[in-house]
């Protein structure tokens, strides 16, 4: 299974090893759990070397693809969507101020419609867990005006994961998570909370889950989409403001 880009000298070795694996596993030759062969016999049929070989099932495994067991071998992961996408979140991490906004066009797009597909799907047992979270932020207003901004930083975060993850759809809500994940939606609560949005933030929370509650996709959409927008222009027109600095 020697790549013919290999042949021609375009492509390293330790890619024409990702790249042979990758074959295997959309072939079905290699499905989730399966051991690879071993070292030598696989090397020979990707037609690479053995030290080649090892660094591209290195870079793999860091990607979450393979996975090697002392002594055992190594084998496919479960290719879980959310260890998969991990990587993504670097991309939201090292975000510039500058840039945060155009991250967050993204998330306004994945989340209106992750917020479509769960107000069709999420079960009693996930609208509960949403009202546990907005009545604890509801409980901790009510007893300091200024609540604790990590605290918030929590409950948004798991408002928001606990939508994508009632979706039904794993890879979109492995995307939601980890393109917008808890570092990158501190960085961004640091920057504005000091125009007293988290009370703004949880009315626009509670009119979300009020649509779930009732079913509705097309308003749970327009609230999701009305309460993204926000954010995302504030952080447009602040963006040469440090968020660190806030």
């Amino acid at each position: 299974m020697i790549d013919d880009d290999a042949v021609g000298g375009t492509r390293s070795q330790t890619d024409v090893v990702i790249g042979g694996i990758k074959q295997m596993l959309t072939s079905g030759a290699l499905v989730p759990g399966s051991r690879l062969p071993i070292e030598k016999d696989l090397a020979t049929q990707l037609g690479v070397s053995r030290g080649s070989l090892r660094e591209g099932v290195r870079a793999l495994a860091t990607l979450g693809v393979l996975e090697t067991r002392q002594g055992d071998g190594t084998y496919v992961t479960a290719l879980d969507p959310g260890n998969l996408l991990s990587p993504l979140g670097f991309l939201a991490d090292l975000q510039q101020p500058a840039h945060a906004a155009d991250l967050l066009a993204v998330r306004r797009i994945l989340e209106t419609e992750s917020v479509a597909l769960a107000a069709t799907r999420l079960s009693e047992t996930e609208l509960a867990e949403l009202e546990a979270i907005l009545a604890a932020v509801d409980d901790s207003l009510q007893a300091d005006a200024e609540m604790d901004l990590e605290s918030f930083i929590d409950a948004d975060t798991r408002f928001h994961r606990t939508i994508a993850r009632a979706s039904g759809n794993p890879p979109l809500a492995a995307v939601i998570d980890t393109l917008v994940g808890r570092t990158f939606r501190a960085r961004l609560w640091r920057a504005i909370s000091h125009r007293g949005s988290v009370r703004e933030t949880q009315a626009e929370h509670r009119a979300i889950l009020d649509e779930l509650v009732r079913r509705d996709s097309e308003r749970a959409r327009i609230r999701m989409a009305v309460h993204l927008l926000g954010v995302e222009e504030f952080s447009a027109a602040h963006a040469d403001e440090d968020p660190e600095a806030s």
